[in-house]
C-alpha cells in the first residue's frame, strides 16, 4: 500500500494495487426443493431449509435409519431428489413441510420410537422423546458398558445370588455433542436390589428428555441387555394439519419456513415443490390453492430487488391433466405467465423402492433440475436442457407425438418424449413467458443472463467507494470485459469476435458530474447470447451443375 508521506530519508517499498480484478463465475446449479420426507432428524428442521450434497446425506435428514428414504404414503420430494442426484445434481437445499399426509391419524408411540436391539439380535429397549421436547430436535443415547453399584459389599446379602457384573450398563443422553444426562449401574431385571443397580425403566422415569419402554420378555438380564451403541432418538411424526397447510407450504420469510425460507438461501438458483401435487391428489388443497403457491414462487423469483433475479421455478401440471389439450387448458386456467418460470409434460414414470420396484408416475421436476445441473456442468449454463436423456426414467405417462407437441410447443410447455431407437429425450427449452417477449423464450437464455448479471454484481463489490474518475471506469471496463470475453471464448455469446459478441462502456457520457455528485456510477453492457437451434432447416433442391 502506498504511504501519503515520507519523513525519514531512506528506500521505501510498496505494494500497489494495479489492473483489473478478475470476476469469478457464480455457481448456477444449486437447486431448493420443498415437500414431504419420511423423517426430520440429524439436525434437521420441520419446515426449514437443509443442505444436502448426497442421496447418503439426505437419507441422514430425512430418512428413518436404515430405511430407503421413500414413504409409504408415496411423498413425490424423495423421487424428485433422488432423481436430482441421479441425473448429476450436486448440492440442494431440501424442506420438509411433514412426515405424513396432513389429517393422517398420529401413529401410537411404540410404533414411532428407536427400537434398540439386544446383542443376540432380539427387542431390548424402545425410547422416545417425552413430548415437551419434541419442539428442540433429536437426542442421542449412547450405551456403553457398566459394572454393578460398587458401594455394595460383597455378601451382605447373602440370601441374593452375586450380580454379573456384563449385565449392567451405562446410559448417555446428550445433544450435539453435549451430555445432558447420565445414568449408571443400569439393567435389565426390574427386580434388581436397590443397593445393586437399577432398573433402566426405572432410571429413565428421572429423565427430563426420553421415555423408555421395555421391549424384553423373557429371559436373564444379561441376554436382555441393550446392545452397546449410540442411537439417535428423533421427534415424533410431524403430522401438518390440513387447514394450516397451505400456510405451512408458503412460509414465513422472518422464520426461514417454507418457499419464503428457501428464497432465503442466496446460492439457490433452481426451485420446484414436487408435493404441491401430492397434496392436491391427496384433495388436501384445491385447484386455486395450488395456483396460489405456484404464484408465489414465480413472484419471489421475480422480485429479487436489490440484486438481479437469478433464480428458476420448476412448475408440474396437474396430475388429472394427462392428455395434451388437457394441459394446454390447465395452463390457460392458470393464465401465468414469465421467464422466471418453466414447465415439463407429461409425469415421468420411476420405479417404486417401497412397492419392489414397481413403477410410480410422479412429477418431472425433479429428474429435470438434475438435468439442468448435469448440463451446467458438462457444457455450460449457455446450453439448452434438452435433447438430453433424463436417468432413472423408465417410462411416461403418456406418449406425445410430433402433432400433440406442434400444439404444447408455442405455449412453453417443454415435452419428454420417446422416439425409436433413442430412447426417452427430453425435447423442449422454453419458459413460460409471454409468446411475444421472443428475446426471453429459452431457458438457457435466461439462466445464462441471470449468470452474468450476478456474477458481475459479486465480482465487483471493490468497486464499491473507490475515487470516482476515468481510472476506475477504465479498471471497471477491463474487469467486466476480460470476464465476457472468456465467455465468449467458451461459447456462450454469439459473433466472431469480442466486438460482435459484447461491448462494455462506462464513460463520460454515462457518468455525468451530476451523476458523481449523487455518488452514482453506471455502467452499461450488452451481450449477444447463443440461443439453441430449437428448428433445424434443410432445403434440399435438384441441382443440374449447370444452374448458378
Amino acid at each position: 500500500m502506498a504511504r501519503l508521506d515520507y519523513f525519514a530519508p531512506g528506500v521505501y517499498v510498496e505494494e500497489i494495487q494495479r489492473g483489473s480484478r478478475p470476476i469469478e463465475g457464480i455457481q448456477t446449479n444449486i437447486a431448493g426443493f420443498i415437500g414431504f420426507t419420511e423423517a426430520v432428524r440429524g439436525g434437521a428442521e420441520p419446515f426449514k431449509p437443509m443442505l444436502v450434497t448426497s442421496w447418503n446425506q439426505y437419507l441422514q435428514y430425512f430418512g428413518q435409519e436404515g430405511s430407503d428414504g421413500f414413504t409409504d404414503f408415496d411423498a413425490y420430494l424423495p423421487f424428485a431428489v433422488n432423481g436430482w442426484f441421479l441425473n448429476g445434481g450436486g448440492r440442494c437445499w431440501v424442506t420438509s413441510i411433514g412426515t405424513r399426509l396432513p389429517g393422517t391419524p398420529e401413529p401410537p408411540p411404540e410404533q414411532t420410537g428407536v427400537k434398540i436391539r439386544s446383542s443376540a439380535n432380539r427387542p431390548a429397549l424402545l425410547f422416545n422423546l417425552k413430548p415437551e421436547e419434541s419442539d428442540n430436535g433429536s437426542i442421542e443415547v449412547i450405551i456403553t458398558e457398566g459394572q454393578p453399584n460398587p458401594s455394595n459389599e460383597e455378601g451382605e446379602n447373602s440370601d441374593s445370588p452375586a450380580p454379573v457384573a456384563a449385565e449392567f450398563f451405562t446410559l448417555i443422553v446428550g445433544r450435539d455433542g453435549e451430555e445432558l444426562e447420565r445414568y449408571e449401574h443400569l439393567t435389565m431385571n426390574p427386580e434388581v436390589q436397590a443397593e445393586v443397580g437399577t432398573y433402566v425403566v426405572t432410571a429413565l422415569e428421572q429423565s427430563s428428555f426420553i421415555d423408555a419402554l421395555d421391549l424384553s420378555q423373557t429371559g436373564q438380564a444379561l441376554s436382555r441387555r441393550p446392545a452397546n451403541g449410540q442411537y439417535e432418538v428423533s421427534p415424533p411424526p410431524l403430522v401438518p394439519s390440513p387447514e394450516t397447510l397451505v400456510r405451512d407450504i408458503q412460509g414465513i420469510r422472518d422464520e426461514r419456513t417454507g418457499v419464503q425460507g428457501v428464497f432465503e438461501i442466496d446460492e439457490i438458483t433452481m426451485l420446484a415443490c414436487p408435493d404441491l401435487m401430492r397434496a392436491y391428489q391427496a384433495d388436501l388443497v384445491d385447484l386455486d390453492q395450488v395456483h396460489g403457491v405456484m404464484e408465489l414462487m414465480i413472484s419471489l423469483c421475480e422480485n429479487s430487488s436489490p440484486n438481479p433475479p437469478n433464480r428458476m421455478v420448476v412448475l408440474d401440471p396437474p396430475p388429472d391433466c394427462v392428455k395434451p389439450q388437457q394441459v394446454a387448458q390447465w395452463l390457460n386456467v392458470f393464465n401465468r405467465r414469465s421467464m422466471f418460470a418453466a414447465l415439463y409434460y407429461p409425469w415421468i414414470k420411476v420405479p417404486n423402492p417401497r412397492k419392489g420396484g414397481r413403477p410410480i408416475l410422479v412429477p418431472p421436476c425433479g429428474h429435470m433440475l438434475g438435468v439442468w445441473s448435469r448440463t451446467d456442468e458438462t457444457r455450460g449454463v449457455y446450453k439448452a436442457p434438452a435433447n438430453e436423456t433424463p436417468r432413472g426414467v423408465i417410462g411416461l405417462s403418456y406418449d406425445c407425438n410430433f402433432r400433440e407437441q406442434e400444439l404444447l410447443n408455442p405455449l412453453g410447455i417443454n415435452c419428454i418424449r420417446t422416439f425409436p431407437n433413442r430412447g426417452i429425450k427430453i425435447w423442449g427449452a422454453r419458459t413460460l413467458v409471454e409468446p411475444e417477449q421472443t428475446e426471453w423464450r429459452y431457458i438457457s437464455v435466461r439462466r445464462l443472463i441471470s449468470y452474468i448479471e450476478k456474477s458481475i454484481e459479486l465480482g465487483t463489490q471493490w468497486v464499491v467507494f473507490e475515487p470516482n474518475d476515468e481510472d476506475l471506469w477504465s479498471r471497471v471496463r477491463r474487469t467486466v470485459s476480460n470476464f465476457l470475453e472468456r465467455l465468449w471464448r467458451e461459447g456462450a455469446l454469439f459473433g466472431s469476435s469480442p466486438e460482435q459478441a459484447f461491448y462494455v462502456k462506462c464513460d463520460g457520457d454515462l457518468n455525468t458530474p451530476d451523476s458523481m455528485i449523487l455518488g452514482r456510477l453506471y455502467v452499461e453492457v450488452g451481450v449477444c447470447p447463443v440461443r439453441p437451434a430449437e428448428f433445424v432447416i434443410f432445403r434440399v433442391s435438384q441441382w443440374t451443375g449447370q444452374d448458378e
